[in-house]
């Protein structure tokens, strides 16, 4: 072979090897981080505080180049050493890996007498979680149904929010929402102005219905339980191509499974999987 042949030659060599670096370097960047198998530590990084007892979590990826790898709706198992015990808990972060490229965020609202929720208020920046997943049965499509009907209860809006967020950032899901959101009072109400810019961009697509326990002088949303009256008049009508979908304190779980029965939803069942009528996080 003559020399300027082997010249390039030898180029052509270092071009593919500089380019499977590349290859291989971009593949490992965006590699999702979450492991169902593994527990892995992630530092907590920032901490907005947003009631008395609810923050909101940042916790940063071991590159900033990195995403969680979390499907929406879908939620993640959190463990932590209390009093000797090891405590394994679920939460769904408020977070996409589409906006949320470095780090990840959970809503959570801390009990004196709870257990990881505790430990979460007690955390310092730059302490660590132990984390692992995906989990869950449910995995959100652009326009996987017509309507949706949501009800949720307290931080149960977390992972009604992660959708709600996926369909209003993607113009091409038309998917309409409809969300009952049941609080105690008006400084409980988590993430209300985020839901509120949904509703005001978008209002033929997202419908927001706040209702509270013990609601001030002035309001102009509901007072008491979510009833089976309130699903009926704010809530999509049990058809084909509509689902609801629910989350909150067992007792009020309980009593939306039977009011969705009793208006004409298919019975929820004990453990909820995707193409339910009626799914139950």
């Amino acid at each position: 072979m003559v020399p300027g042949k082997l010249i390039f030659t030898a180029a052509i060599l270092v071009v593919c090897t500089i380019i499977a670096v590349i290859l291989e370097l971009q593949s490992k960047k965006d590699k999702p981080v979450l492991d169902k198998e593994k527990l892995q530590e992630f530092p907590l990084v920032a901490k907005t505080v947003l009631t008395h007892n609810t923050a909101v979590y940042r916790f940063g990826l071991p590159k900033p180049t990195q995403v969680l790898g979390l499907p929406i709706g879908q939620h993640i198992s959190v463990q932590a050493n209390i009093n000797g015990k090891e405590i394994l808990r679920s939460y769904t972060p408020t977070s996409l890996d589409s906006d949320a490229v470095g780090y990840f965020e959970l809503l959570i609202k801390s009990y004196e007498k709870g257990n990881i929720s505790k430990h979460f208020a007690e955390l310092n920046i730059g302490d660590r979680l132990k984390v692992r997943g995906p989990k869950g049965f449910y995995q959100y499509q652009p326009n996987m149904n017509q309507e949706i009907g949501m009800i949720a209860g307290g931080t149960g809006i977390a992972p009604m929010y992660q959708i709600m967020k996926s369909i209003f950032a993607n113009d091409a899901d038309t998917t309409k929402v409809h969300l009952v959101y049941g609080n105690q009072t008006e400084e409980d109400i988590l993430l209300k102005k985020e839901l509120d810019v949904f509703v005001s961009k978008k209002p033929s697509q997202f419908k927001v219905h706040y209702m509270l326990d013990k609601a001030p002088e002035v309001w102009t949303g509901g007072v008491g339980y979510i009833t089976a009256e309130v699903m009926k008049e704010y809530l999509p009508a049990p058809a084909a191509g509509t689902q609801l979908l629910v989350c909150g304190p067992p007792p009020m779980v309980s009593s939306i499974k039977r009011n969705a029965v009793a208006l004409g939803y298919e019975k929820a069942k004990p453990i909820s999987k995707m193409g339910d009528q009626v799914f139950v996080f």
